[in-house]
């Protein structure tokens, strides 16, 4: 299921911004993105999404800000002093090329925070908003997923209502199967036997019954009935049923590929199709559900 959510805090030294993103995913699936001295976080950041979602693709991202000053920053004089006698050593030996103030300065570490480390006690109390603030953009990235699996269900209803009108309708059809048979089995008989005489119709009756029987699909439709009203329970439940619904989606493609197999009637073989290619429709929206 898709949501996005955004949560952002801070005060005049500190600011922070939490972006929550879901996509669709038959697991769960976290991509935590944490910045460089905030990376124990994670552990707290994974035990509430799994509190809060069973299934989908997440990435958690967190943003710092310094305050609106700027930050302070000094000249590492004994780096400074290494380099420069390092220099000297070269420039003895060959000639080498003055150094820029600026190719000094690039140097990684010649620039250091001049800024007192902040007391242990401010530390706790921003990584405790921090977590809030977590919260906050988990709790409005469920509600967007909620919203949308509202609409999702919608439309699983209607394509379960579509399912039931077509196996009622199957029903109806496959009443006439056994004389379709009959039928059928006759005239391949008579064809056979072309001029010879007609089989009785005692031994014809005996074919089309055994013809029958094989392709009686009411076992067929009882079980997609059954398979329907178990997917409208799931749906009345609630919570994380999406592995269930489609679970039940391959057991009605599975029906309705055998009631076409077994169809004697070009009618009832399209009403098959149809209850596949719903099915189908249905499968790709239960692919949204928790």
């Amino acid at each position: 299921m898709t949501g996005f959510a955004r949560q952002e805090g801070g005060d005049d030294s500190f600011g922070w911004t939490w972006e929550t993103r879901s996509v669709n995913g038959k697991a769960r699936d976290l991509r935590c993105r944490l910045p460089q001295g905030y990376e124990h976080l994670e552990e707290a950041v994974r035990g509430r999404i799994a509190a809060l979602f069973a299934r989908g693709n997440l990435q958690i991202t967190l943003s710092l800000a310094s305050g609106r000053s700027r930050p302070a920053v000094r000249l590492n004089n004994e780096l400074l002093q290494q380099v420069v006698a390092a220099l000297r050593e070269l420039q003895a030996g060959d000639a080498v090329e003055r150094p820029r103030a600026d190719g000094l300065l690039a140097i990684p570490g010649m620039l250091e925070s001049a800024e007192e480390a902040p007391d242990p006690a401010v530390l706790e109390a921003r990584e405790a908003a921090l977590l809030g603030g977590l919260g906050a953009a988990l709790d409005s990235l469920a509600g967007a997923r909620r919203a949308e699996g509202a609409r999702i269900a919608e439309m699983i209803a209607q394509h379960l209502g579509r399912l039931d009108s077509l196996v009622e309708q199957a029903a109806g059809l496959s009443a006439t199967q056994p004389a379709a048979l009959k039928a059928r089995l006759k005239e391949q008989v008579e064809a056979l036997l072309e001029a010879s005489p007609a089989l009785p119709e005692e031994r014809l009756a005996q074919e089309a019954a055994v013809l029958a029987s094989k392709a009686d699909v009411r076992e067929e439709l009882d079980r997609l009935g059954a398979h329907i009203a178990a997917a409208r329970e799931l749906l009345a439940e609630g919570g994380a049923v999406g592995r269930r619904l489609d679970f039940l989606c391959q057991e009605l493609n599975r029906e309705a590929n055998t009631l076409c197999a077994k169809s004697a009637d070009m009618t009832l073989t399209q009403t098959g199709l149809e209850l596949k290619s719903t099915v189908e429709q249905l499968r790709e929206q239960v692919q949204n559900v928790e």
